[in-house]
């Protein structure tokens, strides 16, 4: 083997070794049924990082200026706590929060397509855990959607 080909595939990660291998994972959202582009196909990982910067400074804004009137240390607490009902309430009645519409994506139910309002506050919760956010599976999902069986689709 040559010493760049064994350093190309080191750096492209375990994916593409694998798929040089021979394993076919097929597109994001395959084993879901949506599509692979397009409306209602899986959201990419920058649409919804944009969105949750969007929503987060958002929030950010609204303690700083109509609760803290001001930088505290309370701020950042303030904010979380204004992104948690904002989430569980737009999510859980419109499918987006407006850093989601401004990006054009949108949060779905598996089974149904839409979230109902327990489902979106079990998904905030472990969102604003963050730990369940950063764990992916194959379809880019976050664990906070796979446990509240949800998918960030686009609009």
């Amino acid at each position: 083997m040559d010493n760049r080909q064994a350093i190309g595939s080191w750096l492209s990660g375990p994916r593409a070794a694998m798929e040089e291998a021979g394993a076919d994972f097929g597109y994001r959202g395959e084993q879901l049924g949506l599509p692979e582009e397009g409306p209602n196909s899986i959201a990419r990982p920058g649409r919804r990082l944009g969105a949750l910067a969007v929503d987060w400074g958002l929030c950010v804004l609204i303690a700083y200026g109509l609760i803290t009137h001001g930088y505290s240390p309370a701020t950042s607490n303030w904010a979380l706590l204004v992104f948690f009902v904002m989430s569980a309430l737009t999510v859980g009645t419109i499918g987006f929060t407006p850093g989601k519409r401004l990006f054009g994506i949108r949060v779905v139910a598996l089974r149904t397509g839409t979230v109902n309002p327990l489902r979106s506050l079990l998904r905030t919760v472990l969102l604003c855990l963050a730990i369940p956010a950063l764990i992916w599976d194959r379809d880019g999902r976050g664990l906070h959607d796979r446990i509240a069986q949800t998918v960030e689709v686009r609009a």
